[in-house]
């Protein structure tokens, strides 16, 4: 450390380095800890979303009248290593998401000392914060974007006669890219709310470009959502409503910036 107390260059790449094996230690860890119940996680959390019985559908046909037909799917791997590869790599993307306030909150250690008061003190929470829109974000995935389009491609035909062998690296992509992306989607009022405070955008800029906005968001639901006009309102609903939250946030910090 150099005399007037401030690390030299070399010291925050050390710090760095630690702080990324403490985050890949912490992946490795709920890494294993999933791949020794691959199989019950594999079946009651992923499998299930093809059953009609999952929870999504079973609300939907209670409250909204939309009941689906049993999904006619046979789940197959076509490669030697297939299945292992994808036991693997939700392992790895589920230790991921189980780590990630941990993982913020090592980057976020690394980055807090480079701050000024003022910043850090804006900043306050910031990771119980981070990490619970990610989770919402997870469990609003998990639950509504991902069932949705599971069902619907599953149970969509050209044909009877054309029979639908779904692939386990086809089924497992298209769900957890959703449900993470959908994760990450989650995250927008907190990069609202830093943006706002260091100045790049005001609220009136969001006031400004919120029917843009809206067009948006209703082409990010239909490239993460199946191609009906249901999916896509009950994924649009949201995602609208926190770039609204977020609004109010910008509203917010600009009026204690101009106190």
């Amino acid at each position: 450390m150099a005399d007037d107390g401030k690390m030299s260059f070399l010291e925050h790449l050390e710090e760095l380095r630690w702080r990324l094996l403490r985050s890949a230690i912490a992946i490795v860890f709920f890494a294993i800890l999933i791949w020794f119940y691959q199989q019950q996680i594999m079946e009651r959390i992923f499998l299930k979303m093809a059953d009609q019985d999952f929870i999504t559908f079973k609300l939907l046909c209670q409250y909204f009248g939309v009941c689906i037909e049993p999904i006619n799917v046979d789940f197959q791997s076509t490669t030697l290593s297939g299945q292992f590869s994808y036991a693997l790599m939700m392992s790895v993307m589920g230790g991921v998401v189980l780590a990630f306030p941990f993982i913020f909150y090592q980057l976020w250690s690394f980055v807090k000392p480079g701050l000024k008061r003022n910043e850090k003190k804006m900043a306050k929470g910031i990771v119980f914060y981070v990490s619970l829109l990610f989770f919402l974000g997870i469990g609003f995935g998990y639950y509504v974007v991902a069932p949705l389009s599971v069902q619907f491609f599953g149970a969509f035909q050209i044909s009877p006669e054309i029979r639908t062998d779904i692939t386990i690296a086809s089924y497992m992509s298209t769900i957890l890219s959703t449900v993470f992306y959908t994760g990450l989607f989650f995250l927008f009022p907190i990069l609202t709310y830093l943006l706002v405070k260091i100045g790049l955008f005001s609220a009136d800029f969001l006031i400004k470009y919120r029917k843009h906005s809206i067009v948006v968001i209703l082409i990010l639901a239909a490239i993460i959502t199946p191609p009906d006009i249901i999916s896509q309102v009950i994924v649009t609903i949201p995602i609208y409503l926190l770039y609204e939250v977020s609004i109010l946030i910008a509203k917010k910090v600009g009026a204690k910036r101009q106190e």
